[in-house]
């Protein structure tokens, strides 16, 4: 698979997908117009191996609603993600058998390399 769950809001996530200069079959999916299903996010903790590896504790919502000072199980990671897009760190990409969560120098490096070999 080919894709990548972006915001076309988000300033950063559009630079990136601009650096990435993608092959013209990934798909590109704006998480708050098309909002991500369980079975997409299922398939995202396959590759990551974690709800919490995909969450955002960087959402604006995260520090609004408290939850560093609670304690977060694997289904309140997942429940959040679907629950409202902003809990979703981005962009996450998947490319083939690989995923790359964030917008991190390392995680965009390690992005390019993969895609575009």
């Amino acid at each position: 698979m080919k894709k990548v769950y972006y915001l076309k809001t988000c300033s950063t996530c559009l630079r990136i997908l601009k650096e990435l200069n993608l092959p013209t079959d990934f798909i590109l999916q704006d998480i708050k117009t098309e909002e991500i299903t369980v079975k997409q996010l299922e398939e995202m903790k396959k590759l990551s191996g974690s709800f919490e590896a995909l969450f955002s504790k960087r959402a604006k919502l995260y520090k609004e609603m408290d939850l560093k000072n609670q304690i977060l199980k694997k289904a309140d990671y997942k429940q959040y993600i679907l629950e409202h897009y902003t809990f979703l760190s981005r962009p996450v990409i998947l490319f083939n058998n690989h995923i790359f969560i964030g917008n991190s120098k390392k995680t965009i490096e390690q992005a390019k390399q993969v895609i575009h070999g």
